[in-house]
């Protein structure tokens, strides 16, 4: 397996990150997942600008994206699946200790792992933990990512994969690796990005794709949504058959269905929508 390290591809295991970069050291760093089929990824431009926005909202100097795009082009390359999730991680570069930034340059780091179909339904719980949709890294896509890893190991206890948060003011925001969308009388209905949501790449194109409306919602809509399903870079679009104890044995429901088929015929057609 060859990884992009700082400029040049690297055998993995020869391939060596500072003890004191500070996104080990107090996760000073961003990334992006993106898709990747037979070799080529699926909305990348999308997700590179992003990952600029989310340099700029963290103060790391901007990256240069044509060299990322590269280096994306580059473990692509080397490392041919059918179906593959690609990391790019960008961090402050080797620091002192503590929270200032050292002057030493950024890390960038493009990995690839083989990735799975997912099934087309999942079971999903909600935690005690909010969301702040005021905090200083809202909306970015940060590796500050330890509050999602205890949420997703309580899903995984309770034979779930996905954990749901509500914000401060209890409402449904998101979970954490993918956004949530709800169907009500027909209509599909996701939080804004104002609720503390990531601004998921996937998420804007089935609004863009299907009409879904931006709404705010109570988080106990989930107690009465006719379909819920959620959507993710490595997901696409997935229905949810259980939300904690209530079980939606019709998922994928049919506008859950319509969504699955029309993101799959969209992205098919185009792979950097």
């Amino acid at each position: 397996m060859k990884i992009w390290l700082n400029g040049g591809l690297q055998d993995l295991d020869d391939a060596r990150v500072s003890v004191l970069d500070h996104g080990l050291t107090v996760g000073d760093g961003i990334f992006e997942t993106v898709k990747t089929v037979e070799g080529r990824p699926f909305a990348l431009t999308r997700h590179l600008t992003r990952l600029a926005q989310s340099a700029r909202g963290l103060g790391l100097p901007e990256p240069d994206l044509d060299a990322v795009r590269h280096a994306c082009a580059a473990v692509l390359d080397a490392n041919p699946l059918p179906l593959g999730r690609l990391r790019i991680t960008y961090t402050g570069g080797l620091s002192p200790l503590g929270s200032d930034r050292g002057d030493q340059g950024a890390t960038l780091v493009v990995a690839l792992g083989e990735a799975k179909r997912r099934p087309d339904t999942t079971a999903v719980i909600t935690v005690p933990w909010t969301r702040n949709e005021r905090g200083a890294l809202t909306g970015l896509k940060t590796t500050s990512y330890a509050e999602n890893v205890v949420a997703l190991a309580r899903a995984q206890e309770h034979g779930a994969s996905e954990a749901l948060f509500a914000n401060t003011v209890g409402q449904l925001c998101e979970g954490t690796g993918s956004n949530v969308f709800v169907v009500l009388d027909g209509e599909i209905h996701t939080p804004p990005v104002a609720s503390g949501c990531l601004a998921g790449i996937t998420r804007a194109l089935a609004v863009e794709w299907t009409g879904a409306r931006e709404t705010d919602l109570p988080l106990d809509v989930l107690d009465r949504a006719d379909e819920v399903f959620l959507t993710s870079t490595l997901r696409d679009v997935q229905g949810v058959h259980r939300v904690d104890g209530r079980q939606l044995p019709a998922a994928p429901g049919p506008v859950t269905a319509k969504v699955m088929r029309i993101f799959d015929e969209r992205a098919s057609d185009d792979l950097d929508p």
